[in-house]
């Protein structure tokens, strides 16, 4: 009788060669920066709600709305794009779908508030940009086989 040496081995033995710690690193920072985006948001939410004298724009513009009804629209998408982040740490491909339609929907309200405040939505505007990139690129990496 003869016994033949066999291993067994596991997926959890070998290494996966798709896992890049960098792109989970890079994942992670995506849902940071959103809920960052989300907490700028809402920080814009509160001033305009409390200080309504504090954005001025010129008359001619086409999204004219009242600074009041622009805080509440910020606060809601403030606390939305928050919660998209949060739920980007799971990195299940409902969370990577809600952070990049949360982060388009931030962009688009950044950019009809830019003769608000510019340099400030210039800026949402570049990190939405990163979170997308990051989130569609490197998203799947997060999530644990």
């Amino acid at each position: 009788m003869s016994y033949e040496n066999t291993s067994v081995t596991t997926s959890a033995d070998t290494p996966d060669p798709n896992y890049s710690g960098g792109a989970v690193g890079v994942t992670i920072f995506a849902g940071t920066l959103m809920v960052m985006i989300g907490v700028f948001h809402a920080i814009q939410a509160l001033v305009a709600l409390f200080n309504d004298t504090f954005y001025v724009v010129g008359k001619e513009y086409v999204f004219k709305f009242d600074v009041t009804a622009w805080g509440w629209i910020h606060l809601v998408l403030g606390i939305l794009v928050a919660f998209a982040g949060v739920a980007l740490f799971r990195g299940a491909v409902w969370a990577r779908t809600v952070a990049v339609i949360m982060a388009c929907i931030s962009m688009v309200a950044s950019f009809v508030w830019l003769p608000y405040y510019p340099v400030w939505s210039i800026a949402i505007i570049a990190l939405d940009v990163f979170v997308i990139w990051a989130t569609i690129l490197h998203g799947k990496d997060i999530v644990a086989d």
